[in-house]
């Protein structure tokens, strides 16, 4: 699949093929002595151009395209042929071709619509001066016992992906698939994702084809730094991939980020030996039991992201072979989640005094609020509306009010839950869904306060951290 234009969500071989479409109807409108030439320049144009798309790939955006164009070509080429008795080529009259005209130019013109409502994502280019490398590790804890499964020899197993800082790659690297390391653990991906909100998989058929901004295995930066480590738990049926803008754009400014695939709870978690272990985990709909099991799961997401703490710790002393052993700061350590990830960061941060940081993206905490968190907290939250759970701000400000270092709960307005992942890259504008910030301005908030917050409270850089944050929305801080 060729390059997506920015800011037009097409790849120059489907523009071309919108614009032959359109030529072939807007043809017939011509003065007369122009109208051969376009005609067949712009039949030139969509027919090789649709035979390119048939070998790369024809995205269902282009279907509405090529069925206008396969509707108008037959009459537009029909207009090029002379009649038998020599008389110019026959039209309809302009009264009946009218409506046939703009009913076309309405289904081709619905292609670059529906291109533009479910894109291939284009990724911000990262701000910081390192390039950005990444790799996928797997860890099995001979500790614990996989919950999910009756077997009692089966262990604990993560998926867990590096964004780290790199060398620059040569022009020309290939850049990494977004969701998986191939395209085909990609598709499986995507296909677990959209299965679990009850849409049709053809929609965001897109998101497989994206590519981030890092480099697989790429060499870590030069100059023998030692980066500060962030882990980072996704949401309810979320991968570890869901927050690939934020996580390169923290790996840019000198962080390492680790995020985790939470097995049989992640909506598909592709294993090193080709396996891919399904979610398990669903709501009841009664909601007295649904915060019941919402503890439990939270309580094995904290303990994998302390697992994954450890064998980080061991990476760096060197007791795991990687290239980064010797470069990670696990000194300096933020825990940090989406949704109920958020949720599983807080109650691992209360268990393990290792993370000297939290930041929940968006997560309503599970679980007990005791002990009191002794680290600094960020909360961000979605704008707050009458359709919020009126127990969210409560339970979250009860939360952050017994902790015993100074934490903040920034609500950004104009954001939604789905603001603090990947999803505005990807999914309709619609505010209710991704907020209004934009699909440059959601992830820019994101990386920007947690950047501010993470330089400050893993750094110890100097600066007015209060008024970095209220800049970007309401501030409350506490205790």
């Amino acid at each position: 699949m060729t390059e997506i234009i920015a800011g037009l969500y097409v790849s120059p071989v489907e523009l071309l093929a919108v614009l032959g479409a359109f030529g072939l109807v807007v043809a017939r409108w011509l003065p007369a002595a122009a109208r051969p030439r376009v005609t067949i320049g712009a039949g030139a144009v969509l027919v090789s151009s649709a035979i390119v798309l048939g070998v790369v790939g024809i995205r269902w955006q282009m279907v509405p395209v090529l069925a206008g164009a396969a509707v108008v070509l037959p009459f537009a080429l029909r207009a090029l042929l002379p009649r038998r008795t020599g008389r110019p080529a026959w039209r309809a009259r302009w009264w009946l071709a009218l409506p046939g005209s703009v009913a076309c130019a309405g289904v081709i013109a619905a292609g670059p619509v529906a291109a533009w409502a479910f894109p291939v994502p284009v990724f911000p280019e990262p701000s910081g001066p390192f390039a950005v490398g990444t790799r996928v590790v797997q860890w099995t804890d001979p500790l614990r016992p996989e919950s999910f499964t009756p077997d009692p020899n089966d262990r604990r197993t993560v998926v867990v992906q590096l964004w780290y800082p790199a060398q620059e790659s040569p022009a020309g690297a290939e850049r990494a698939q977004y969701l998986g390391r191939t395209r085909a653990e990609a598709r499986t991906v995507s296909d677990a994702l959209v299965r679990g909100v009850g849409l049709p998989g053809f929609l965001v058929d897109g998101v497989p084809r994206a590519r981030s901004h890092a480099v697989f295995d790429a060499p870590v930066a030069d100059g023998g730094e030692r980066f500060p480590v962030v882990l980072f738990s996704p949401g309810a049926g979320g991968v570890r991939t869901q927050n690939t803008a934020w996580a390169e754009e923290l790996a840019s400014h000198g962080y390492t980020v680790a995020a985790l695939d939470h097995p049989y709870d992640s909506a598909a978690v592709v294993l090193g030996d080709g396996r891919t272990i399904r979610a398990e985990t669903a709501s009841t709909g009664d909601r007295a039991e649904d915060d019941e099991l919402a503890v439990g799961w939270t309580a094995i997401r904290a303990a994998d992201l302390g697992f994954v703490l450890t064998r980080l710790d061991q990476l760096d002393r060197g007791e795991i072979s990687d290239p980064l052993t010797g470069r990670l700061d696990t000194g300096r350590v933020a825990v940090t989640g989406h949704s109920m990830g958020g949720a599983a960061a807080l109650q691992a941060a209360r268990q393990d005094e290792r993370f000297d940081a939290v930041i929940d993206l968006d997560g309503y905490p599970h679980g007990a609020t005791s002990p009191s968190l002794s680290q600094p907290t960020l909360a961000l939250t979605q704008a707050i509306t009458p359709a919020t759970d009126p127990r969210y701000v409560p339970r979250l400000s009860e939360a952050l009010d017994h902790s015993t270092a100074t934490s903040y709960r920034l609500t950004i307005p104009g954001a939604a839950h789905l603001t603090f992942m990947d999803g505005p890259l990807y999914l309709p504008p619609v505010p209710s869904l991704v907020g209004s910030l934009g699909r440059a301005g959601s992830p820019h908030v994101v990386a920007a306060t947690s950047l501010a917050f993470l330089d400050s409270t893993l750094r110890g850089e100097p600066g007015d951290l209060p008024g970095l944050l209220s800049a970007y929305g309401d501030l409350v801080t506490y205790p």
